[in-house]
């Protein structure tokens, strides 16, 4: 690499710089916001802003993007995914790879800081405190106030952000381009904020890398995404099994993992109707898959919901599962990927001359076997009991309107003629068609004879009277 020219004087003369306010997210390269020609000739830098904005109108986050021939980007010096984040770490990457340059020099060739172009909209939302960054005293954000591009107080652009995290979110020009839409909490396809309550179940965050320093992260209720047929099992050219498609980059993501922690999210949840929401959520993004895991945990769900609809509490719910989600513990190759989980599976493993009850271990897996056995048989009782009522109030139904159907047809046989006989002529077909109807229902009503599991949705909320939330 060439040396670079030394400016030994004190003296600093920053250039004349026109600041163009920019769109959050935005980029691009070189002067007024990087350096050029630094430090060789035709050396390019180049720059973005971050989603959050001060009352003074600029960014708080801003990224500089180094070329890739410097000295020590692969080293501890440089921070990670090749991107300075703030001054501090960029004037300590400048002293150590080049001692004897002008560092004061160098940060007055452009301008750190970056003025939003929504500046004034921002000022007038609502305002939050700035996290700033106790090791960073060259960022000067002593009074600034930050904000989110769509009003969220909660918006995970204002929480800390340090170099150990995940890779910056790829600046979008199409919903990241709208006044009030924010890539960290404003859903890609209703525009809507997402929640964080219960863990954050309700929605879905692509991570999936779209550059080398970039990730997609646009985020998605799945609700939105079930209805616009953007997860769950969708078949045809768009060939989703439990996984879901992002409508910014169309990458697709496996939901079995996520689905998984619904059971474990839904204990610490003391309100059943939020349970069963939760629980239903999942069955949705299960329902038709073809992997043995996804089948295996809609098993599970829709046992767990069935216990709920018979009227078993959150309390006697919880207490007698105490087995580990084995789910967790496994990696997608099959294998035990927690070194806590193996050493309890070997504590449990009769190894060598460790001691072991055979029949006491043989007893106590009776004991659970026999509570599992139990437990299903009352959620079968529990269908079953539901079901008979049903259909056999169905099959009255049918046996009153044949009766009047028979008392119908008799009138009509002793009216030959006149307006009287029209009119009972236009009561028998229309008793006829209604019959005709209930008979429908009725064998839609016997699908019940798979489970209910198995029974269509809208079977069991018309009929049966269960509803079943998306």
């Amino acid at each position: 690499m060439d040396s670079m020219d030394i400016d030994h004087s004190n003296r600093v003369e920053p250039p004349l710089l026109i600041l163009r306010p920019v769109n959050p997210m935005e980029s691009g390269q070189g002067l007024p916001y990087a350096p050029e020609n630094w430090p060789n000739p035709g050396d390019t830098w180049h720059w973005r802003a971050g989603p959050r904005v001060s009352s003074k109108g600029h960014f708080v986050d801003r990224y500089l993007y180094p070329p890739k021939h410097l000295p020590g980007l692969d080293t501890e010096i440089m921070p990670k995914n090749k991107v300075f984040r703030s001054k501090l770490s960029l004037d300590r990457y400048i002293r150590r790879a080049f001692p004897d340059a002008d560092v004061r020099k160098f940060f007055a060739s452009f301008s750190w800081k970056i003025p939003c172009r929504d500046g004034v909209m921002h000022q007038k939302q609502a305002l939050l405190p700035v996290y700033s960054s106790d090791e960073d005293p060259m960022h000067d954000n002593g009074s600034d106030i930050v904000v989110c591009k769509a009003g969220n107080h909660n918006c995970g652009s204002l929480m800390p952000q340090s170099e150990s995290d995940t890779l910056p979110s790829m600046p979008c020009n199409i919903c990241c381009g709208e006044p009030t839409f924010c890539s960290d909490c404003s859903c890609i396809l209703c525009c809507k904020l997402i929640s964080l309550e219960h863990g954050g179940y309700s929605y879905i965050k692509c991570k999936a890398l779209v550059s080398e320093d970039h990730i997609c992260g646009h985020v998605a209720h799945l609700n939105c995404a079930l209805r616009a047929y953007m997860a769950g099992t969708i078949g045809g050219r768009i060939g989703l099994d439990a996984e879901y498609c992002c409508r910014r980059c169309d990458a697709t993501k496996d939901l079995v993992p996520h689905v998984n922690k619904f059971l474990e999210i839904c204990q610490t949840v003391e309100y059943q109707g939020d349970v069963e929401k939760i629980l239903n959520l999942g069955i949705c993004i299960l329902r038709g898959s073809q992997r043995e895991n996804a089948k295996e945990l809609l098993n599970c769900i829709e046992s767990t919901v069935i216990k709920l609809k018979c009227g078993t509490n959150l309390e006697d719910l919880w207490n007698g599962d105490n087995t580990p989600n084995i789910w967790s513990d496994l990696s997608d190759s099959g294998e035990v990927k927690d070194n806590d989980t193996l050493q309890s599976l070997q504590d449990v493993t009769p190894i060598g001359p460790i001691p072991f009850n055979h029949e006491a271990e043989m007893h106590k897996l009776e004991e659970e076997i026999g509570e599992v056995l139990k437990a299903l048989r009352t959620a079968q009782e529990c269908e079953y009991q539901i079901a008979e009522v049903k259909l056999h109030a169905q099959k009255e139904c049918l046996s009153d309107l044949y009766k009047q159907l028979e008392k119908e047809k008799s009138e009509l046989s002793r009216r030959v003629s006149g307006t009287d006989a029209n009119s009972l002529m236009t009561n028998v077909l229309k008793r006829l068609e209604q019959i005709r109807k209930e008979v429908i229902k009725l064998k839609e009503m016997e699908e019940v004879a798979k489970g209910f599991g198995r029974t269509p949705r809208g079977v069991l909320e018309d009929y049966f009277h269960l509803s079943i939330e998306d």
